[in-house]
């Protein structure tokens, strides 16, 4: 079988994750005889560097294009001086919305190995398995005013959040149906009491509810929701949210499970066809390009390869090798092969050396 997948290595410490993942991509290859043809494009920093903006029109062409897309990440402080609409966070945001991917999932799982390692307390975190989706192509990032200006009166800022009712509803429908294949519980985040906004993302969860008899669901506050997430992590199966409460709590949910490093992430789309499950995405780490960690060969190639894992459960509709990937991952970290963030008082291998047990996990099996 061949797949097309563009590969954007990105910034800061994306281009040793992403190196990492194709290690363990090559040895899914020789596993199940598949062939994944790769094209490289630059993205954010790298692409303003090389050609003066975040992501070019004909690399987003080619991206809608092909199969999937592997993200490493974006950004960092050689870059912060730039205009807000040329800085590197701005091709991700052009990235997602050019390819029509709506909806991020995050899923949040504890490795039974690493319980320990969060500073949160073990008996919490044990056995956590939930997924975050978050709505990604509107909100307060894509609202319009969202400008500064100064007058007689001082300084002055707008930021605009405005929700149509579609955008809402793929979303809320999309996490509907993937608690049905989970554990059938649903959590709806927002701020109902004091947002507009919320309130018509509460009104339509519930319209959409009764589609859904073997869901169960709930509202939650979002300010609720941010104590909850640490204190009752394990009651919850899927959690949906507008954008900017996502971006939030799924950086919180990371702490649970003991490093950022080990999470991963999948922007996907509406499905290909009636007959095709298949989703376009794209799939990176949620973590940032960590830029002070660059080139020391210290990063966590976890998220990276969890969401290649994704990638081919996702948008190539190959579940076994999506579980070999992730059953390579956890055998490894038990086996105690572990990068400095989850090391503890063990002897850490290096990014490529964390990959490459990966890869022999994976061929081994």
């Amino acid at each position: 079988m061949k797949s097309t997948i563009v590969m954007m290595p990105g910034d800061g410490v994306g281009p040793e994750i992403v190196e990492a993942t194709r290690t363990v991509m090559s040895a899914i290859e020789g596993k199940f005889g598949h062939l994944f043809e790769t094209n490289d494009v630059a993205i954010g920093g790298a692409a303003l560097d090389v050609y003066g903006e975040p992501l070019r029109d004909e690399d987003l062409s080619l991206c809608k294009r092909v199969d999937a897309v592997l993200l490493g990440a974006v950004g960092g402080p050689k870059w912060d001086a730039f205009p807000v609409d040329l800085r590197p966070e701005r091709g991700l945001l052009a990235l997602r919305k050019g390819m029509g991917l709506y909806a991020n999932l995050r899923p949040v799982a504890v490795h039974p190995s690493l319980a320990g390692t969060s500073p949160i307390k073990s008996e919490i975190v044990e056995g956590v398995d939930l997924v975050v989706v978050r709505e990604l192509t509107g909100g307060i990032y894509f609202g319009r005013p969202s400008k500064q200006w100064e007058n007689s009166r001082g300084r002055h800022a707008v930021d605009t959040m405005k929700y149509r009712e579609s955008e809402i509803e793929r979303v809320v429908r999309l996490a509907f149906e993937l608690a049905r294949t989970r554990r059938g519980h649903l959590t709806s985040v927002d701020k109902s009491n004091v947002l507009a906004t919320s309130r018509l993302w509460r009104a339509i969860v519930d319209e959409i509810a009764p589609e859904f008899p073997d869901v169960t669901l709930e509202h939650v506050l979002v300010d609720s929701m941010a104590m909850r997430l640490v204190r009752q992590p394990g009651r919850f199966d899927v959690v949906v949210m507008e954008n900017m409460f996502g971006d939030i709590l799924t950086d919180e949910a990371s702490v649970i499970a003991g490093s950022i490093g080990l999470l991963p992430s999948a922007s996907v789309g509406t499905v290909r066809g009636a007959n095709d499950s298949r989703r376009r995405g794209v799939y990176e780490p949620i973590h940032g390009s960590a830029p002070a960690m660059a080139g020391q060969g210290r990063a966590n190639p976890t998220g990276t390869i969890l969401s290649f894992a994704m990638l081919l459960r996702s948008s190539l509709n190959l579940p076994t090798e999506a579980a070999a990937v992730a059953q390579a991952v956890a055998a490894v970290i038990a086996n105690g092969v572990r990068t400095p963030d989850i090391a503890g008082n063990g002897s850490p291998v290096t990014t490529s050396e964390f990959g490459e047990a990966v890869a022999r996990q994976v061929a081994s099996s």
